[in-house]
């Protein structure tokens, strides 16, 4: 086995981190770890472990391969982001996402417990701060649109009338209040891998190259937070706050201080957690972007389309993309990277020299984010 992307072997690689959220609910196979070496034989007697953290498992899967390389038990490491959905029908599928919550205790009366609990944060946000759907619309408008610049996206293809971004019930119907089709993300099928090294092990594979380590994208910073499964206990604690999400402001701040940036003025994009619209929202007033509530201002400016100061989701996100829950936090972090170092294609954000990511599981329970960067 050779990875042609990277130019490493099999003997290379040292240990394997796999995120995986449902594999055990979608296919009844666990132990995912050792699944490796079974379809990749040259991976036979590596190391390798499996993480799930809902649609944060493969982040996960990235912060330990980080650990191991920092201790210097490893200096290369390969990270599987991977989930299958499509092997089940719709309504199975949606049952199997529920224990990314608490079950039997978020009561929440509803049929899809994920587009019910993202809608009563659209409804948090309209009772705090006023939330006009316009906005919601027009970010599901703009990251399929972006979608067909990705030569990976699902929906790249997909066709939609003039009232598709709009509340029309028919071209655009209510799934759970709150909540309309095109506000929902593409859960599918779908993998990503990593491949992350130390400063030494990267500096003698670029000189074998002929290239320079400074060219090579970094993780420059990262930032990691969790809260409790219920959601609205979260609303509870947070109802004093100025932000919904306190620990998401902090995860993204760790991050940045890690990096060495004071803020997201020093980005050059953002690869955000958009499995609903509301949660993109979320994202911009939490990065910073706008005060908090104001999210509005950077959809309405323009700021965060493609040809903006701070493109969101240029590759089209996961309502774009699609939403391979378990491979998702790797796929941000290798878009990230590829934008960084000029390898995005029709994607490309011009100049873009740094891009962050924010990943989250369940609602909000589990969050990491990522600075990536290149030096030189």
């Amino acid at each position: 086995m050779r990875c042609t992307n990277c130019r490493l072997d099999a003997q290379d690689v040292r240990s394997i981190h796999v995120g995986n959220a449902f594999g055990e609910a979608q296919r009844r196979q666990g132990h995912l770890g050792a699944m490796v070496a079974q379809v990749v034989p040259a991976l036979w007697g590596v190391p390798a472990m499996r993480h799930e953290g809902a649609c944060a498992s493969s982040s996960l899967a990235v912060l330990a391969a980080m650990a191991e390389i920092e201790a210097g038990r490893y200096d290369c490491v390969l990270v599987l982001g991977v989930e299958e959905f499509r092997n089940l029908p719709g309504d199975i599928a949606s049952q199997n996402q529920n224990s990314a919550a608490w079950a039997g205790h978020e009561d929440i009366e509803c049929r899809y417990m994920w587009p019910a609990v993202f809608g009563l944060l659209a409804g948090e946000y309209e009772r705090r701060y006023g939330l006009d759907r316009r906005h919601l619309n027009r970010i599901a408008e703009i990251n399929y649109g972006n979608a067909r610049r990705n030569p990976l996206a699902q929906t790249r293809a997909w066709q939609f009338k003039a009232n598709s971004f709009t509340d029309d019930d028919e071209a655009n119907p209510l799934i759970e209040p709150g909540v309309r089709r095109q506000d929902c993300g593409q859960i599918t099928d779908g993998a990503c891998a990593l491949v992350l090294a130390s400063g030494e092990f990267a500096a003698r594979h670029v000189a074998r190259r002929g290239a320079r380590l400074a060219q090579l994208p970094r993780i420059q910073g990262w930032g990691h937070r969790n809260a409790g499964l219920r959601y609205h206990d979260k609303i509870a604690r947070s109802r004093d706050e100025a932000l919904v999400f306190p620990h998401v402001r902090d995860t993204i701040t760790d991050a940045f201080r890690r990096a060495g940036i004071e803020g997201v003025g020093q980005l050059d994009g953002i690869e955000t957690h958009d499995c609903f619209s509301v949660t993109e929202y979320m994202a911009l007033d939490h990065f910073g972007i706008t005060p908090p509530g104001q999210s509005w201002q950077a959809i309405e400016s323009g700021l965060i389309e493609r040809g903006g100061r701070l493109p969101v989701n240029p590759g089209g996100g996961l309502i774009g993309c699609g939403h391979p829950v378990g491979a998702t936090g790797a796929r941000m972090l290798f878009d990230a990277a590829k934008q960084v170092t000029g390898q995005a294609g029709e994607m490309q954000v011009e100049g873009a020299r740094r891009f962050a990511t924010l990943n989250i599981g369940g609602s909000c329970a589990t969050v990491a984010s990522f600075v990536v960067g290149v030096d030189g």
